[in-house]
């Protein structure tokens, strides 16, 4: 028998419980979409992970698929190892799985236009995989919840407006309305289906309600949000509406208001809620996610009692939050980090809401012991846009839908990222800004350097993604997570510099930098070496010579270390003077202002890819660099610290003879990055040996953009 606990129930055994070892959530795997395609299947096509719920037994999980018209199946009996199931077609778009005993019960959008919506319900027989029954709509649907006994499903018949007629205003007919439709002996029933009106109920345009997202209580009681009315709406156990509430404003202070690529969270607006995602956390409380999708921005979440009071409303600080773990996506700053999707479960004892950030890619774990007052416990990294959430409290489960698929722009696909509560650490955030003055947003680490005194005290810079306010990040490695302390903004007369690409950094040993700026003539920025002071004004520029300048191309430093009067400079790929497969490390001496070069030898490009350097440190005998192509997940092959002797850093004049250097590999990172359990990051750009000769590691977050904002801060040890 399964036992399920009210939110009062969860308090009392929490309270009686005795103490143990904080439990915290950890990604252990991540699978694929691409993985359930059969066998001969084209699966560079575009898929997706949406909605996504688990079998009753936990050992299975249903996504649907919307690019593909598929629901997805993965069996999860090892959770640490998935395993792919294969995809059933559903004749249309799937919006929504629900699974009561063996059956999936899945919500199928079959409208020929958003004019004329149409629908059904397919019943998927989970021991055949294969579609036993039917049951028409009425309309578009969206969402699909189930009764806790197993009686009756809830669905959202959204009959979604055309955002391509009249700027996507509402209303647009004709309207949507909610579903109940009792299950009898695992089948539907579908004689009994009982439409709910939600005509007259919204407080923007009452005629067009769209129901968005619905959950059911233990009571029967069913709760359904309409998203564009800023309305929330409770039905009673007898389907008869028995409350609606408007959703109101909320005021935001503290946030980033201007897509300029700085990040100050100095702004204020007040916004529409405009809730999403819902679920109820007892039979008189729930909580919503304002995603703020229609005119809103919202960026929060919120705790309502079923009778429309608020009980406790986040406001920015989950979005706040976000930022200091570098995962705040300025390109979308309208609408912030858009709160989209939610879940609720007890887990031991603890009640346990999960907040997803669609645009950010982070889902926020909360304590709910006290609805008034719930606890902000981890930040836990998902795929890229997580959609849809299912918690498994019964196998200390959590799994999250990722519906973004870039794999036509070759970088990651969709995902289903799944997470185990244990008494391990968290191992995310790997770094933080949390405890620098005020919020202390970041992102795009390109660049590691080593304070050349302080152990554990290094240097980063982020990259054109903020090129508005370029930036020195201090990091103190000595703590765990690693912790960003400061930020100076790279100037120049004064204003925050322009018209830089920062790639690479080195202390100059007097308490300033030499900064490296990659250089992109095409956007009117030069590759150059920059010097500056202690508060990152910019004393001195250094540009290419000309004989260099002739054989350019896009890609330019990516790195700059110091030796004596001599700055080492890592060029990315080949320019045009450089033989096949062999990339410039360009020296310039400070004293004699000379240039000079050696030549070093990448290894062969993935096919439809390339290979470069992302990074140079000079330690002891050697120098060390970041060695990588430039794939993604199952498709990368080479991300590696590799090393040429000292000895052989003989530059040559640049109009003569370059000599070519031989390598060694120090360390293949790609174990190293396998060990965070997501996909295989792109981007390993920093890496710095410490004063006591601790190597550390740093991966780009590319800020956030066609990124799920990972940033990757590991120590490799001692290096020796």
């Amino acid at each position: 028998m399964r036992i399920r606990l009210g939110l009062t129930s969860a308090l009392a055994l929490a309270a009686a419980a005795p103490a143990h070892a904080e439990m915290t959530f950890n990604r252990i795997a991540s699978f694929a979409t691409p993985m359930n395609m059969a066998e001969g299947e084209d699966k560079a096509r575009t898929s997706s992970a949406e909605i996504i719920s688990a079998s009753e037994d936990g050992m299975t999980l249903i996504y649907t698929d919307s690019p593909l018209g598929v629901v997805g199946l993965i069996d999860i009996t090892d959770p640490a190892a998935p395993k792919p199931l294969g995809n059933i077609d559903m004749g249309g778009e799937p919006t929504t799985a629900q699974i009561v005993g063996n059956m999936a019960f899945v919500a199928v959008n079959t409208s020929e236009s958003k004019a004329n919506p149409s629908g059904k319900l397919v019943t998927v027989d989970l021991a055949t995989r294969k579609a036993v029954a039917e049951c028409d709509l009425g309309g578009q649907p969206d969402s699909v919840a189930r009764a806790k006994d197993g009686s009756f499903l809830a669905i959202a018949i959204e009959n979604e407006r055309d955002e391509d007629v009249n700027d996507g205003a509402i209303p647009q007919m004709p309207a949507g309305f909610l579903v109940k439709l009792p299950l009898k002996d695992g089948a539907v029933d579908c004689a009994g289906l009982q439409k709910i009106d939600m005509t007259g109920l919204g407080v923007v345009a009452p005629e067009d309600p769209e129901p968005e997202f619905v959950s059911i209580n233990e009571a029967g009681e069913i709760v359904v949000t309409l998203q564009e009315n800023n309305t929330i709406v409770v039905v009673g156990a007898d389907g008869k509406v028995a409350k609606a509430i408007d959703a109101g404003k909320v005021a935001l202070e503290g946030i980033d208001t201007k897509r300029d690529g700085r990040l100050h969270f100095d702004g204020s607006k007040e916004a529409l809620r405009e809730p999403d995602a819902v679920k109820w956390i007892d039979n008189d409380h729930f909580i919503a996610a304002n995603e703020g999708d229609y005119e809103g921005g919202s960026r929060s979440w919120t705790v309502w009692n079923k009778d429309g009071t608020v009980v406790w409303e986040s406001g920015a600080s989950l979005e706040q939050a976000i930022a200091r773990i570098g995962h705040y996506p300025d390109a979308r700053n309208s609408k912030g980090v858009e709160l989209e999707s939610v879940d609720f479960a007890v887990f031991d004892g603890t009640p346990l809401a999960f907040i997803a950030s669609e645009r950010a890619s982070i889902v926020g774990v909360y304590d709910m012991t006290d609805p008034k007052a719930p606890k902000l416990l981890q930040l836990l990294p998902s795929g890229i846009s997580p959609e849809g959430l299912v918690s498994i409290p019964s196998r200390n489960l959590l799994a999250t839908a990722n519906e973004v698929d870039l794999g036509e722009d070759g970088l990651a696909r969709a995902h289903v990222m799944i997470y185990q509560r244990s008494d391990a650490p968290a191992a995310y955030p790997t770094i933080t800004s949390e405890g620098a003055e005020g919020v202390l947003g970041w992102g795009a680490l390109s660049a590691l350097a080593a304070d050349p005194e302080k152990p554990g005290i290094l240097y980063a810079v982020s990259d054109s993604v903020y090129a508005a306010e370029p930036a020195i990040y201090t990091i103190d490695a000595t703590q765990t997570p690693a912790r960003i302390t400061a930020k100076t903004v790279v100037t120049r007369g004064g204003d925050a510099a322009q018209k830089l690409d920062l790639e690479g950094i080195t202390p100059d040993g007097e308490g300033g930098f030499w900064l490296a700026s990659e250089g992109r003539t095409d956007r009117l920025t030069p590759h150059a070496i920059l010097h500056v002071d202690a508060e990152g004004a910019i004393d001195k520029e250094i540009a290419l010579p000309p004989e260099l300048l002739a054989g350019e191309v896009r890609f330019g430093f990516e790195g700059i270390a110091k030796s004596g009067d001599t700055l080492w400079m890592a060029v990315q790929r080949p320019w045009k003077d450089d033989p096949e497969n062999t990339a410039k490390l360009l020296a310039y001496n400070t004293a004699e202002e000379t240039w000079g070069a050696v030549r070093y030898p990448l290894d062969p490009a993935p096919e439809g890819g390339w290979v470069g350097l992302s990074e140079i440190t000079l330690s002891g005998d050697w120098v060390y660099l970041i060695e990588r192509d430039n794939q993604v997940g199952e498709n990368a092959g080479l991300k590696a610290i590799t090393r040429v002797p000292v000895s052989a850093m003989v530059p040559a004049a640049l109009d003569g003879e370059i000599p070519v250097v031989t390598k060694e590999t120090f360390r293949d990172l790609i174990p190293d990055l396998a060990g965070f359990h997501g996909f295989t990051a792109e981007k390993v750009e920093g890496f710095a040996i410490d004063s006591a000769g601790t190597g550390f590691v740093v991966t780009d977050n590319d800020g956030v953009a066609d990124s799920s904002g990972e940033t990757f801060f590991w120590s490799i040890g001692p290096v020796k």
